[in-house]
């Protein structure tokens, strides 16, 4: 059987940590930042855990990072 390969656009956005959490970046910050409150501006900065059921997802396109 051939090796399972990870996405290439998976290992681009998301990280797996050691414990097994999805680590990606914020949503909704690519553009349209006049429009955003600065409170979303301040809580959406840096990395930030994934919710399991899209953790879920996102561990089926990356075989190789478990």
């Amino acid at each position: 059987m051939p090796k399972m390969k990870t996405k290439s656009s998976c290992k681009k956005r998301f990280k797996i940590t050691a414990s097994g959490k999805v680590m990606s970046a914020a949503a909704g910050k690519r553009h349209g930042m006049i429009k955003r409150s600065n409170k979303f501006i301040r809580d959406a900065r840096g990395t930030m855990v994934l919710a399991e059921p899209d953790a879920r997802i996102v561990k089926k396109f990356m075989p190789n990072s478990l």
